[in-house]
């Protein structure tokens, strides 16, 4: 696989990807700025939701006991996988002893963190990925791009070739309402032939034992509830203590996830179908995750991670993410969040590196993070590692001691940025913009131009200016 650079450089020259890009992403910030507007407590739900996370954090013993208890109480069947592969395992197992052909998955990033698709299809057994956007990403083969919107790299263009391509019976207007229903005609017998259904949970809550799912398409409701068999997988940091603060977390996370208000579907499954019940799974099975949470647990760095609800806003008003879209960062979370978990997960090497590198640390992922993580300390953290490891190039080690020696020797230094701003300038012309740049500024200029400083003083020499007025 090529390195971010390669992957970033590839994307930048997608005419296509950006505008697909601009098209969620601008109207995902306009609903949230919107609906958040209409909420005058936000930011003091904000720090609520932040608080029952750190407690859940700080006491994930005993809430993990709890769920555990109540869960068997109500007739599910609890694991625990320490790694990606055992929870693989674990999900493989329980299909093959059931004999499944064909399972159904609802959307979760939980899945695609541990590669349950690609296990599954090792072991030899039917998915069907039942997400609208999933199923688009299925047909085309790649991986999601969003945690929220996981097509949305694809034009409606590229779709619609898509869904002729594989539907027995593909839509004949180029809508997207005439395309929804060609994949709801696809899906429909594929839900009922299901033997097992797969979901992932967006809350999981202590004193009932139960898995909360939020959709806006219904389909986790019918990958969950026709077959016999449900299996759930979730991170063990998805636990919050009671119904009522899983119901304090969703206003959170929907207003920053969609801009909406509600979901069109929040379920709550406990247990398997009961006696008496006219439909629901005969077998509940729930795989809890570590893979590096219990890490992250452990080192102070990164536990504030362990707040994240997986809401998607921090990508979304993120402006790198927004001119590479989510396949360039190469791991299953993109974005800010991705570029401080994506070492976590893989760890911090000459190919994860990179990812804390091409952030601007202009903040505006903390600002709208409905948990209050502060992405930026995180991943300048990530820098701090990557550099006493010795992960940086010799070039960047040379050009930062050759900066440093000239940042402190001022009489050095303010001449050369005076002569640098005019050379600039010069460069920049009439149009006040430099389309190439030489050495390793081209990197720069390869894919966008360059403004050139503003005209007058530097900086410096304004500053020493401003201090001998006052002085007068």
């Amino acid at each position: 696989m090529p390195d971010f650079l390669a992957r970033a450089d590839g994307a930048l020259g997608d005419r296509w990807l950006k505008t697909a890009i601009d098209r969620t992403t601008g109207t995902a910030r306009t609903k949230r700025a919107a609906i958040v507007g209409q909420w005058p407590d936000f930011a003091v739900a904000r720090e609520r939701g932040k608080a029952i996370k750190d407690h859940v954090v700080q006491n994930l013993g005993h809430y993990l006991a709890e769920f555990e208890r109540n869960a068997r109480a109500s007739g599910a069947v609890i694991h625990y996988a320490e790694t990606s592969d055992k929870a693989c395992r674990i999900v493989v197992d329980i299909c093959r002893k059931a004999g499944a052909k064909s399972v159904t998955r609802s959307k979760s990033m939980l899945g695609e963190e541990i590669g349950l698709p690609h296990a599954l299809e090792e072991a030899g057994i039917e998915r069907v990925e039942t997400d609208l956007a999933e199923h688009i990403v299925q047909l085309a083969g790649e991986r999601p791009s969003h945690i929220i919107w996981p097509a949305m790299h694809k034009t409606r263009e590229q779709i619609s070739e898509l869904f002729r391509a594989a539907h027995a019976d593909p839509h004949r207007e180029e809508t997207a309402e005439a395309m929804a229903a060609s994949a709801r005609r696809h899906l429909r017998q594929r839900f009922l032939d299901a033997d097992i259904g797969i979901s992932g949970a967006n809350f999981l809550i202590a004193d009932t034992g139960s898995v909360c799912t939020v959709t806006n398409e219904g389909n986790a409701e019918m990958t969950t509830t026709p077959p016999r068999i449900h299996i759930a997988t979730a991170g063990i940091e998805k636990l919050v203590p009671s119904a009522a603060h899983a119901a304090m977390m969703l206003r959170l996370l929907v207003r920053s996830a969609t801009g909406a208000a509600l979901t069109q579907y929040t379920t709550f499954h406990t247990g398997p179908k009961r006696a008496g019940d006219l439909d629901g799974p005969e077998e509940f099975h729930i795989v809890l995750v570590d893979n590096g949470r219990t890490r992250m647990l452990a080192g102070e760095e990164m536990r504030a991670m362990l707040r994240c609800i997986r809401c998607g806003a921090c990508m979304n008003h993120c402006p790198v993410f927004n001119q590479i879209g989510g396949h360039a960062y190469g791991g299953t979370y993109p974005g800010p969040m991705g570029a401080v978990l994506t070492p976590i997960f893989d760890g911090l090497t000459h190919k994860t590196r990179d990812l804390a590198h091409a952030c601007t640390l202009n903040g505006r992922c903390r600002e709208v993070c409905p948990v209050d993580i502060p992405l930026p300390t995180l991943l300048k953290g990530w820098r701090t590692a990557s550099w006493r490891e010795g992960l940086e190039p010799r070039t960047m080690r040379a050009g930062l001691g050759l900066w440093r020696w000239l940042a402190t020797h001022p009489r050095l230094y303010r001449p050369a940025t005076s002569l640098a701003a005019r050379a600039l300038h010069l460069m920049g012309g009439a149009r006040g913009r430099i389309a190439s740049l030489p050495l390793v500024g081209g990197a720069w200029t390869r894919h966008r131009d360059m403004p050139v400083p503003p005209a007058g003083p530097t900086f410096l020499q304004a500053e020493a200016a401003r201090q001998k007025a006052a002085q007068r």
